[in-house]
């Protein structure tokens, strides 16, 4: 990444250096607060009565009659900031493991339980035809969290860390957990769509390639430099399609998804943030259900 010049105690840029924000040293700004001349971004200042104040003018009382919680920091896609920008990333690595733990241990009916499949018998014959199609759709989600080999998971979590870490700095956790989700599904989805009704699919793969085009997205929008994230996404689509087993229809559902619902989130406009940001989602969700639903007027 780029390094960011040195700053002054308020914040501002060292002489020759961009202006940056005294919150947020990683953001270039001309706008400064019209009180106490500190610079900032289009994410802290709040409007006054006469241009823009920063947070710690409004908490200290500067007279703009904003409610004390509008100087609370924003991230880049308009959601809080958290003590710990991890957590989310953190539960989500848990549950993945516990449920890796949980079918290691009590075999394969479990696994047999959250597979992803369109249609086909399941281990147990006296259960009849199951899957997606028959009106588990369950399995698009839970078939997220299922890992069966230590080499499968070891790379998803690694991936999940690496790149949910930041991403969940940048988002806030709120935004950063529907992009998850929402990359896995469509990865789910399109597997569901695509794949024979027969071939079980697992793993987490769907929703890491989400936050790998998220990644990709937030990177383009901070000027940083691309090409580490471009060799990245070039390598793991170089093993998607040659390495044999992995259904690439995860990953390029995951992908696309991701990467849509991140340029939403980081280049919505500010007054229409949240109609912007959650409509994205919502028309994603919308596509897996049409998908799925499609799929299994298809299969039955």
């Amino acid at each position: 990444m780029d390094q960011q010049p040195p700053q002054d105690q308020d914040g501002s840029a060292a002489a020759g250096g961009p202006l940056t924000c005294y919150r947020h040293p990683d953001r270039e700004t001309g706008i400064r607060c019209t009180r106490c001349d500190r610079p900032i971004c289009t994410d802290c200042m709040i409007e006054a009565s006469v241009g823009f104040h920063c947070p710690e003018c409004v908490r200290e009382g500067s007279g703009t009659g904003h409610h004390p919680a509008a100087n609370r920091p924003r991230t880049l896609a308009g959601g809080g900031v958290a003590a710990d920008p991890r957590l989310v990333t953190k539960i989500l690595l848990g549950i993945n493991l516990a449920v890796f733990i949980a079918v290691s241990v009590s075999g394969r009916w479990l696994l047999d339980d959250l597979l992803l499949f369109g249609r086909a018998y399941s281990g147990d014959p006296s259960a009849g035809v199951e899957g997606v199609a028959e009106g588990q759709w369950y399995r698009l989600l839970t078939s997220m969290f299922l890992h069966q080999e230590v080499l499968h998971i070891a790379f998803n979590m690694l991936g999940l860390w690496w790149l949910g870490g930041p991403l969940e700095a940048a988002l806030g956790r709120v935004r950063y957990l529907a992009l998850y989700l929402l990359s896995g599904l469509a990865g789910s989805a399109l597997t569901y769509w695509i794949a024979a009704p027969a071939q079980g699919t697992l793993g987490a793969s769907g929703a890491v390639f989400g936050l790998l085009g998220a990644t990709a997205v937030l990177m383009r929008r901070m000027n940083y430099d691309m090409r580490p994230v471009i060799a990245l996404l070039v390598v793991n689509l170089v093993f998607t399609f040659t390495w044999s087993g992995i259904a690439w229809q995860a990953h390029v559902g995951g992908l696309v998804a991701g990467a849509l619902i991140a340029v939403a989130m980081v280049h919505a406009p500010r007054e229409r943030r949240n109609l912007v940001q959650y409509g994205a989602c919502g028309l994603v969700l919308l596509v897996v259900v049409l998908v799925v639903v499609l799929r299994t007027a298809a299969l039955t």
